[in-house]
Formats: C-alpha cells, sequence, structure tokens
C-alpha cells in the first residue's frame, strides 16, 4: 500500500506560468522519489493547464513507484490511461471550467457510466479509485461500480 503519494501538478502550473521547462516535472518525479515519495500523482486536464499530455508520457519511464493518474474519464482520457498502464486510475468529475477537484462522484445518478469505465480499466490490469464526497449512500454505490478504492 502506497503511504506518500506526492502530486505533481502545481509544479507544472508553475512551469507554465513561466514559461520554457523550469521546474521540472520530470526532475521533481525523480527526486521525490529519491526522497522516499512512494508514489507519484498527477492530474492532466483537457485544457492542459498543468501537467500536460507530453508530461504525462514523459513520466511514464521514471516513475518507479506508485503511479496515479486523475481525471474525468472521457474518451481521450481513458485511452490515454490504458496506453500508459499506471498502476493506479482515479476518476474525478471535473467539469472543464472547474479550477480544482471541488466535489465526488454522484454514484447513484452515474452508476452504469462508471460500472463501464472501471470495468475497461479492470481488464487492462488498472487499479481504480473514484473520488467521492464523504456521503455514506454514495459508499454504497461506489461499491456498485466495482471501485478498488475510494
Amino acid at each position: 500500500m502506497t503511504k506518500l503519494s506526492v502530486n505533481i501538478n502545481k509544479i507544472a502550473t508553475l512551469r507554465n506560468a513561466r514559461g520554457g521547462e523550469l521546474p521540472s516535472v520530470t526532475e521533481a518525479a525523480v527526486k521525490l522519489q529519491e526522497f522516499g515519495a512512494q508514489g507519484i500523482t498527477i492530474h492532466p486536464r483537457p485544457d492542459q493547464r498543468h501537467i500536460t499530455r507530453k508530461d504525462v508520457y514523459d513520466l511514464k519511464p521514471l516513475v518507479h513507484t506508485e503511479f496515479n493518474i486523475e481525471g474525468n474519464p472521457h474518451r481521450a482520457f481513458i485511452d490515454m490511461v490504458l496506453e500508459i498502464k499506471p498502476e493506479q486510475v482515479t476518476l474525478v468529475p471535473d467539469g472543464e471550467d472547474a479550477i480544482t477537484s471541488n466535489a465526488g462522484w454522484d454514484c447513484e445518478y452515474n452508476l452504469e457510466f462508471l460500472k463501464l469505465v472501471i470495468a475497461e480499466f479492470k481488464n487492462a490490469g488498472i487499479r481504480t479509485s473514484i473520488f467521492l464526497d464523504p456521503n455514506p449512500e454514495m459508499v454504497k454505490y461506489a461499491k456498485e461500480t466495482g471501485a478498488d478504492r475510494i
């Protein structure tokens, strides 16, 4: 079980605001693992305002601990995750205009959709987690999705 997975999105946000390649997302991931982080988490968004698709592919060979990719499971995201095959994918119901993740899944309303997406990832050998609000009713439905974790 992972004890510390470091989300490196803000490093990418700073890099993107400055332009260029610094600070380096890949260097940060390598150093964090050297310093003892047991996982690297990223959340590529469709607008690429922090982690970019290029970052995802650049990080894959460098992350030797647990690699967790978070995101809203639209088709392009699903295809990228299936190609990268991280240890875990965390499904987050972000709207494209969301500044940051601010709400969890309504697992009752999205039950059939989540079952299909989770089955696709699990068939590829990728552990799945879903982002929830602290609502006991949603936990019950989350279990029905087939997710490995919440």
